[in-house]
């Protein structure tokens, strides 16, 4: 549905709803890092990207759709748009494809981009567009490119934008594998889950880059150095996104906790470092360097991704705890992976 379809009483419930979803991000301090980002959420209309979604109910999902029928309906398809909360988007066999990201940690990953003028950007995951537009009116169209590997998925992005009046370059094809044709890239924002960072990604970056992405249920914000080189801190906020596809890696199997004390187990911050540290620590070692360091939150953590290997890091990249990440082809030649001094 477009802005023009929509009756005036909608157009108007809309617009309130936009002002109450930006008052409400505003005070979450997400723009906290480049509060010009709030500019760009009043202008871009986020129904226009969610022509219907799905919401979770007893047996299954209930469609909402701006299409339908009923008023009442229709109303509360424009009252969900914008409510701070993620939008399933796409599924299939019930399974969650596709979704638009909840707006407040959108804006804060927006904001942690440390965006300048003229920068060019490459969205990995173009999901609804939405992303993309914000991207758009901040940059204009020309410095913005979106990727996303299901063609249905970038189809519908592109109407979505068009409908909105954006027009970047939307790239149909493996995210894992950048977009080359269109590098260099002086950021790149992943809005789906990594098991580990694609080193074709720096040789698509200028010196410099910043590189921000989900991974672990964390999110990490790599500086790259050069094409062989990037590295840098996870930021404090938990993420959960859909995992990027076009991998062949398989799911990870659930991790049994067998012997982890109950405050490990019942802790985000423990289970991220499960997540991050996946066959290289096993949670029993995991649950005592979590405790004797303090139970450190994300922002302890990092990663460096060199020519060879990439590894996670606790602290210091050259400290005592470093563990190779996934498709790593070995550690990082400081202390052993996954080992716990006494």
């Amino acid at each position: 549905m477009s802005a023009d379809a929509l009756d005036k009483e909608l157009a108007g419930l809309a617009a309130s709803a936009r002002a109450a979803l930006l008052r409400e991000i505003e005070a979450s301090g997400a723009f906290a890092a480049d509060p010009r980002w709030a500019e760009a959420f009043a202008a871009v209309p986020r129904h226009l990207f969610v022509p219907y979604y799905y919401v979770g109910g007893f047996g299954g999902y209930e469609r909402r759709w701006g299409g339908s029928p009923d008023p009442r309906t229709r109303e509360q398809w424009v009252r969900g748009a914008y409510e701070d909360v993620p939008l399933a988007t796409r599924l299939r066999d019930g399974v969650l494809l596709s979704s638009s990201s909840q707006p407040s940690l959108m804006a804060l990953m927006l904001a942690e981009l440390r965006i300048e003028d003229g920068d060019r950007v490459l969205e990995i995951g173009a999901g609804t567009g939405y992303n993309a537009a914000l991207l758009s009116y901040r940059l204009g169209d020309g410095n913005v490119t979106t990727v996303d590997l299901d063609p249905e998925i970038t189809e519908s992005a592109r109407r979505h934008l068009d409908d909105a009046g954006y027009r970047p370059t939307v790239v149909t094809g493996d995210g894992a594998r950048g977009v080359p044709e269109r590098a260099p890239f002086d950021r790149i924002i992943a809005t789906c889950t990594l098991a580990s960072v694609p080193r074709v990604w720096l040789a698509q970056c200028t010196p410099g880059a910043l590189i921000l992405a989900p991974l672990a249920t964390g999110l990490i914000a790599l500086t790259v150095r050069d094409a062989g080189h990037a590295e840098g801190h996870f930021l404090r906020t938990p993420a959960y996104f859909v995992p990027l596809r076009g991998s062949d890696r398989p799911e990870p199997e659930p991790v049994a906790l067998t012997g982890v004390p109950h405050r490990a187990r019942e802790s985000d911050l423990f289970r991220f470092l499960l997540a991050l540290t996946r066959g290289a620590l096993d949670p029993q070692e995991a649950s005592v360097l979590w405790e004797r360091e303090g139970m450190p939150g994300r922002e302890r953590y990092g990663i460096t991704v060199g020519a060879e290997h990439a590894w996670a890091w606790l602290d210091e990249p050259e400290g005592p705890y470093a563990w190779p990440l996934p498709g790593s082809s070995g550690s990082s030649g400081t202390s052993g992976p996954g080992l716990v001094e006494a």
